[in-house]
């Protein structure tokens, strides 16, 4: 595949583009690669205004040339997105089953970033998440999924059979915000093979 232009980052639940891994990954495309077009957007509750936000979005981009990755909630939508564009994609603890494990989550949260930002988390986007399903992975060879045995939110044996045949790093500790991201970093834009 030719190297990477244009690069989307999506962030997890209750989470933002002022998360420390996209701010981290944004500030390394800005410094190392400031032709790629990098784009890291506030992601609706609504998955399915999500999604369509983001089809919008890059419907424009070239899909042997784009990539795309995402960190829990985010790698879901990270592996939806990959899987119509056929691009290839980073996953960080990614949510494998959101639907079943966002049903409990029900009502009304704080952002993560900014604890005066609220929204509310609707029953019908359970639904539309299972809505989401992206399948299995139709190009696991573009997909490379950094895995902390020590998330404790998500079960690491889940996320390691969701992708398998994919690149996988099992890491054997961590934790689900990977906390040690930065060392991962390379082997991430590694991948990536940004232009």
């Amino acid at each position: 595949m030719p190297s990477t232009t244009h690069l989307l980052y999506l962030h997890g639940f209750r989470s933002s583009p002022q998360s420390t891994k996209a701010r981290q990954v944004g500030a390394r495309v800005r410094e190392q690669h400031p032709h790629v077009q990098w784009w890291c957007p506030q992601l609706p509750p609504s998955p399915k205004l999500a999604m369509e936000m983001l089809e919008a979005a890059i419907a424009a981009w070239p899909r042997e040339r784009m990539a795309v990755v995402g960190s829990s909630l985010g790698g879901f939508y990270t592996t939806c997105v990959a899987q119509e564009a056929g691009c290839r994609a980073v996953v960080l603890n990614p949510a494998v089953d959101p639907a079943r494990d966002l049903a409990r989550h029900i009502g009304e949260h704080a952002s993560w970033h900014d604890p005066k930002e609220r929204f509310f988390f609707e029953p019908r986007f359970v639904d539309q998440l299972r809505e989401l399903d992206p399948g299995p992975l139709r190009h696991p060879d573009r997909f490379f999924a950094v895995i902390a045995k020590g998330d404790e939110v998500l079960d690491w044996r889940e996320m390691a059979q969701r992708y398998a045949g994919a690149r996988v790093k099992l890491l054997e500790g961590s934790d689900h915000a990977l906390s040690d991201f930065p060392a991962h970093m390379d082997e991430v834009f590694d991948f990536l093979d940004l232009a």
